[in-house]
């Protein structure tokens, strides 16, 4: 049956005009991604009107199309020029910049490729084999579950805080404080507006994140007149060939980095309203957790280009998933697709794939076809996009500028929203001066409307607070943002203090409570895979002596002698 249903799909999809459809949208997707300010849910809402004439299968293919490009199509700007092209490429900007600024962009464009296409394949097999069982996963979560999700979050602004804690701490309240200004979208009370009807309607997130990124980078690149007559290439920086077989090899090496941030991103994808804004953050985030050297993470090397560009090519895989299994779209871009399946009189439900298999499996080939079409065009198109680096550099902020306004003017059609980009610019600017990290911030402003929200749907429900505790999913994740928030001093002091030692079996034996409350078999099975890691681990460390790796380093010679 299933092979009769993928056949069937490719012998809808397998026309010449198809497939040429589908090549325009990939490469109309990379160029979106590419230009700041140019969302992937606006390339997606302009192909929706060219679709309409079309038989549903072909639409929505191409469609996918428009998705997959603009995914990947961020990694070029942000790598490139340090300007996230999309929210979903913010993460990739912090390792994949310096390594182009430190003379290898060939590398890191073709690291950041390569880790797309090895994420959206992952996140296509979970399309096809998982779709009803992991859209079943979004049904289960309440708002306090996302409240506490979005805690979890938010604790992964002390590891993007660097060195200077306080520093970056400040930056992420900045940014929860500044999603605080206008109308409060649970009870429709303004804040912060001091009487002004022009910031009752708040900062516009892309906005904010193109201003902060997009025009302080720019000031800073512009602001030494000398600097500001140069290219990029000038400055040795920049080289056309994009090193494919050593970018290969080095995601390899990395595979578990690879699997790791793809289930991330797939997992953040099922949830709705999440989306590759917080996925790509995350996986970074755990990639920096779980690396033997965090330190080097921001200074430009793979494993911080692999995680986010992993994760945010798989998120669009669980968004798909929620949209057709449930209806549910998990991001703005799948909420326009939901638009077309229901404009072609199709309503999906969790029967969708067995009453609509032609248009289902249309899906599923358009996103593995237009997975491989990404890698064929971006490969000719980077090679394009890295020319544009020979111009001089204060022509290329002037351009790019102009870019961005115009981006940010066409999202709403509102003059305030090009006022903000430009405060927020300068507020990046001195921001970058005086040393306090940008990503904290961005995390706040991405996440606190989404706390915001959720705990007003919560406490509207009811104002016992004991849900946050009791329900399984927001206990799980409250551990976790607990333990998260510790981590950064556990792995200052692993080898200095004996309580690092309790860290992980603690986190095992903690984590597992939940997983067992969740009720089933797999997950039960689990929590005591977990848990016997956590025994395990105590008992290797007693037998150990519950000895510290430094007292081991100064143990090794006296038995020497």
């Amino acid at each position: 049956m299933i092979i009769e249903n993928i056949l069937a799909a490719f012998v809808e999809l397998g026309t010449i005009e198809t497939f040429i459809l589908m090549m325009v949208g990939v490469a109309g997707g990379l160029i979106a991604g590419a230009i700041p300010g140019f969302t992937i849910a606006m390339a997606v809402v302009l192909t929706l009107p060219f679709t309409f004439g079309m038989p549903a299968p072909q639409g929505l293919a191409i469609m996918v199309s428009v998705l997959v490009g603009g995914l990947s199509g961020g990694l070029m700007a942000g790598i490139l020029t340090g300007i996230p092209g999309t929210p979903s490429s913010v993460a990739t900007t912090f390792d994949g910049f310096p390594m182009a600024r430190k003379g290898e962009p060939g590398l890191a464009l073709g690291i950041g490729v390569w880790s797309s296409f090895a994420g959206g394949m992952i996140s296509a097999v979970l399309l096809v084999t998982l779709a009803p069982q992991l859209a079943r996963i979004g049904l289960e979560f309440h708002p306090w579950d996302y409240f506490m999700l979005v805690m979890f979050a938010l604790t992964i602004t002390a590891s993007l805080a660097g060195e200077n804690m306080v520093k970056g701490l400040i930056a992420g309240a900045l940014g929860l404080l500044i999603r605080t200004v206008g109308e409060d979208e649970a009870v429709g009370m303004a804040r912060f507006n001091f009487g002004s009807d022009t910031l009752l309607q708040g900062f516009d997130f892309i906005a904010v994140l193109i201003g902060l990124f997009a025009f302080s980078q720019l000031l800073r690149d512009v602001r030494d007149p000398v600097a500001a007559r140069k290219s990029l290439t000038d400055k040795g920086t920049i080289y056309v060939r994009i090193e494919h077989r050593r970018a290969i090899r080095e995601v390899l090496k990395r595979w578990t980095i690879v699997v790791r941030s793809s289930l991330i991103g797939v997992f953040t994808g099922i949830l709705p309203g999440a989306g590759g804004s917080i996925a790509n953050i995350l996986a970074y985030d755990q990639a920096k957790k779980a690396s033997k050297h965090p330190e080097k993470f921001g200074t430009g090397i793979a494993d911080g280009i692999i995680a986010p560009e992993s994760s945010n090519n798989a998120v669009e895989g669980g968004a798909l998933i929620m949209m057709m299994a449930l209806g549910i779209p998990g991001d703005v871009t799948t909420a326009v697709m939901l638009g077309a399946l229901l404009i072609h009189d199709v309503i999906p439900s969790p029967t969708f794939i067995d009453e609509e298999p032609l248009i289902a499996y249309s899906i599923f080939i358009a996103f593995f076809v237009a997975t491989f079409m990404m890698i064929g065009l971006q490969s000719f198109m980077l090679r394009v996009f890295v020319l544009v680096t020979r111009v001089r550099m204060y022509v290329l902020a002037s351009v790019i500028l102009g870019f961005c306004g115009i981006g940010v003017f066409a999202i709403n059609n509102i003059e305030f929203d090009v006022w903000t980009l430009v405060w927020f610019g300068i507020l990046g600017f001195l921001m970058r001066h005086f040393g306090f990290p940008l990503a904290p911030m961005i995390l706040g402003v991405v996440l606190g409307n989404i706390a915001e929200l959720n705990l007003a749907q919560a406490m509207a429900i009811t104002t016992d607070i004991s849900p946050f505790f009791t329900r399984p999913w927001s206990l799980f994740f409250f551990i976790i943002a607990i333990f998260s928030a510790v981590f950064p001093w556990f792995q200052a002091k692993s080898s200095t203090q004996k309580w690092t030692l309790f860290y992980l079996p603690a986190a095992c034996f903690a984590v597992s409570v939940p997983l067992y409350m969740m009720g089933g078999i797999p997950r039960p099975v689990l929590a005591t895979i977990v848990l016997g890691y956590g025994l395990f681990t105590v008992w290797q460390r007693a037998r150990g002596g519950w000895r510290l790796e430094a007292d081991l380093e100064t143990a090794v010679p006296l038995k020497e002698d």
